[in-house]
């Protein structure tokens, strides 16, 4: 069993490594050549554990991950975990890696093809709303699917901004990095937003102008948190999601269709875009909406092990 962590992680694989694995769970998840469980929600206060299984026939895997909002105010970040990887033939356990790096990565890869897939090549203005981990490697990704020359961002939490666009500026000096008052300025001054809040309530101003930009909802995990406000969902020939479950999972998704502010027939999955079995028309207003599933942590976690044990990284154990 090898022992991978966040160090050895960034040593084995870059985001073209997590580009390509995410990619390749979409389209395995239209194939349907996976078995993939509900993930188990087990909520104590404000607190969240998360269970993630996924079974391939040459591996499965199983994260378990705990989202702790206050970790913010601690200085420490809100997601944390394990993912574990198995053997498919033996049920042999190959690793243990660290699930708050992967998942961070895996995610904004997720939100970087939904980038690529629903929004403009010449798009070159990145909004950023909620600037914790998440959404500081939304924008690393973004970057590599777009020629940016801007982001904006703002977070109401964030008690030093300046400390963020330092942060951001090691990895992308090329950029202009700008800290906005408010999140109506973050819209109105960039094409492409991505929200990464834990929010109950939109964090997107039902004031602000919405028409032809393009939204990415990276941080709604249930059906009681919501990042987008119910004008947008007017403004959409088709809301795009990643997984079926989403459906039921994010409140950017379950209000508006209970509340028919959009219908089953506009809903699209991503998988479909990335095959070529469904289009849209990315000069509109539109919306990719992520739940995330163990699907991704699966091929990701794969990646990574396959690359350690290739360039021989991480700490080998016997158990």
């Amino acid at each position: 069993m090898r022992i991978i962590t966040q160090n050895d992680l960034l040593k084995a694989a870059g985001p073209l490594d997590f580009l390509s694995a995410i990619e390749k769970a979409f389209l395995l998840q239209e194939e349907g050549d996976f078995f993939m469980p509900d993930r188990m929600h087990v909520t104590y206060n404000e607190n969240v554990l998360l269970l993630m299984p996924a079974f391939r026939k040459q591996y499965f895997g199983t994260k378990l991950v705990s989202v702790f909002p206050g970790n913010r105010q601690k200085g420490k970040a809100v997601i944390q975990g394990s993912m574990l990887l198995n053997d498919g033939e033996t049920g042999e356990l190959l690793a243990m890696m660290d699930a708050a790096t992967l998942t961070a990565f895996r995610t904004a890869a997720v939100g970087a093809l939904g980038i690529l897939y629903t929004t403009p090549k010449e798009a070159d203005k990145l909004g950023l709303i909620g600037a914790g981990t998440q959404g500081f490697h939304q924008a690393l990704f973004a970057a590599v699917v777009r020629n940016l020359k801007e982001i904006h961002f703002f977070d109401p939490y964030l008690p030093h901004p300046e400390l963020f666009i330092r942060k951001l500026e090691k990895h992308l000096p090329e950029i202009n990095i700008i800290a906005e008052k408010n999140a109506e300025n973050v819209v109105k001054k960039t094409q492409v937003i991505i929200t990464a809040t834990t929010s109950e309530e939109p964090v997107i101003p039902e004031t602000a102008e919405i028409t032809g930009k393009h939204f990415i909802g990276i941080g709604s995990y249930k059906p009681t948190m919501r990042e987008m406000p119910e004008k947008l969902f007017h403004h959409l020939q088709h809301l795009v999601i990643d997984t079926p479950h989403t459906r039921n999972e994010s409140g950017d998704v379950y209000i508006p269709i209970k509340n028919d502010w959009i219908k089953e027939s506009q809903i699209l999955r991503l998988g479909q875009l990335i095959n070529g079995t469904k289009q849209i028309n990315v000069s509109e207003t539109t919306f990719f909406k992520t739940a995330g599933m163990a699907l991704f942590d699966l091929l990701a976690a794969q990646m990574v092990y396959e690359k350690a044990v290739e360039k021989n990284i991480g700490t080998p154990i016997e158990l």
